[in-house]
């Protein structure tokens, strides 16, 4: 149940942003409508860490979010809205869903846009952990 309280924590932080912008989800049914913009949302967990010798252990991995902006109207679009994600996801912000904290771990990477079937696409990675207990 940790993992899925990450996953609710991050994507309840994603989709509360303004302004909103659509969403295509893990696993859940999603067209996008010609010459919009949109994000992708995915939960890049990596193995779990055990700082301490306790019974606990820490949840890690990557929030990736995926914008596809139409191609030919420039990148600053997209650009900006990288931005937004990265102030909204700062470097010790925290997150919590059913008693799991989410805390942001870095400040969100801004990949390296480029040109990707009909969008273009610009990645963010957003550096997460919690310690369950």
């Amino acid at each position: 149940m940790s993992l899925s309280n990450v996953r609710i924590a991050l994507e309840t932080a994603l989709n509360g942003m303004t302004p909103a912008l659509a969403t295509s989800w893990e696993n859940v049914p999603f067209t996008p409508a010609t010459g919009t913009n949109y994000q992708q949302a995915f939960l890049l967990p990596s193995e779990p860490d055990n700082p301490e010798l306790s019974g606990g252990y820490r949840e890690q991995g990557i929030f990736q979010i995926n914008l596809r902006y139409p191609l030919q109207t420039g990148a600053k679009s997209a650009q900006d809205r990288a931005e937004l994600i990265r102030t909204n996801f700062k470097r010790g912000n925290s997150y919590t869903s059913g008693g799991v904290t989410v805390n942001i771990t870095k400040t969100p990477h801004i990949g390296t846009g480029a040109a990707v079937d009909d969008r273009w696409f610009l990645p963010v990675k957003i550096q997460y952990h919690a310690n369950i207990l």
